[in-house]
């Protein structure tokens, strides 16, 4: 029977449950994947598909179109349908906001988990938008006693964060930046933003926002300060700017990149590492987040 798992689901849904979820799914087979992107200016069209044996199979499109808030309408759109490893058959079909809300900040803090200090109590988000405020959600369930600083290029939207979702709010990015324990990014810019020498030891980075080639949050010397690691090596680094431009110009190398989620065993840290985290998301990423959705729902149903 398929399900169709909206919005509602959400007050079923834990965020420490799901990165625990998403660590049990890189215990499985390695997911086959294949992603299509097509573009047209700005704007993007995202096919990603995935096939966990033993777990599922999962579409998803995505519609990224960056001149919508102007008008009133969201950016990010798209689809997620869910089906059986056993028979093919489509099981849910989920929202696509919710899902996607709950993979993407879910992806980070499972590195966090992993890589930020457990004492850290600064936490930093740089970018005001719908993705941060979902990391303000999630790094809070596992850093509850951490204090959240806002930076965003527009004042009224750093203001208009830190009064709905608790946060003070940064005037300065590079001071906000050497002051805290954790900075997680969720920016469109194209052009690096945090630079490597603001950053210093013991310091946990995490990138979200870059998706395009054409897109970076940090810069050269970001890279080269610190112990890198992905939540998968195929979605990043041949697709990301992050990733794929520093790599072709030789400021890093692919041994530089440390691990992905399939080598969980190795995101470790010494007190003065600093750690950086490329969140490249990933269709295997919204299979298993689709699969806890689904059996949370079936749990309280």
């Amino acid at each position: 029977m398929t399900r169709l798992i909206g919005p509602e689901a959400e007050t079923h849904l834990d965020w420490i449950g799901l990165t625990d979820a998403l660590a049990a799914g890189h215990d499985l087979p390695v997911a086959e994947l294949e992603d299509v992107f097509l573009y047209q200016g700005n704007r993007t069209l995202l096919n990603r598909s995935a096939w966990i044996a033993g777990l599922g199979l999962l579409v998803k499109a995505a519609t990224v179109f960056p001149d919508n808030p102007a008008q009133g309408r969201p950016m990010v759109g798209g689809a997620v349908n869910l089906m059986s490893d056993d028979d093919g058959s489509l099981t849910a079909v989920l929202d696509f906001a919710l899902v996607t809300k709950w993979k993407t900040a879910a992806d980070s803090l499972l590195a966090a988990r992993r890589l930020a200090r457990p004492d850290s109590r600064d936490i930093l988000i740089v970018g005001a938008g719908t993705v941060g405020a979902s990391l303000r959600q999630a790094y809070a369930a596992a850093f509850p006693d951490a204090r959240f600083t806002i930076w965003n290029r527009s004042a009224d939207g750093a203001a208009r964060f830190a009064a709905e979702h608790g946060a003070r709010v940064a005037q300065d990015l590079e001071s906000a930046v050497r002051a805290a324990d954790i900075v997680t990014s969720a920016t469109m810019t194209s052009a690096p933003i945090l630079q490597g020498d603001w950053f210093h030891p013991g310091q946990h980075i995490d990138l979200i926002g870059a998706y395009r080639p054409d897109m970076r949050e940090a810069d050269d010397a970001a890279l080269r300060r610190a112990r890198i690691f992905v939540d998968n090596r195929r979605t990043t680094m041949d697709h990301i700017g992050e990733l794929k431009d520093p790599l072709a110009r030789g400021v890093i190398t692919p041994d530089d990149i440390i691990a992905d989620y399939y080598q969980l065993d190795r995101f470790t840290r010494s007190p003065d590492d600093i750690t950086l985290f490329k969140n490249g998301g990933g269709g295997h990423l919204d299979l298993m987040t689709a699969d806890y959705i689904q059996r949370q729902v079936q749990a309280t149903a």
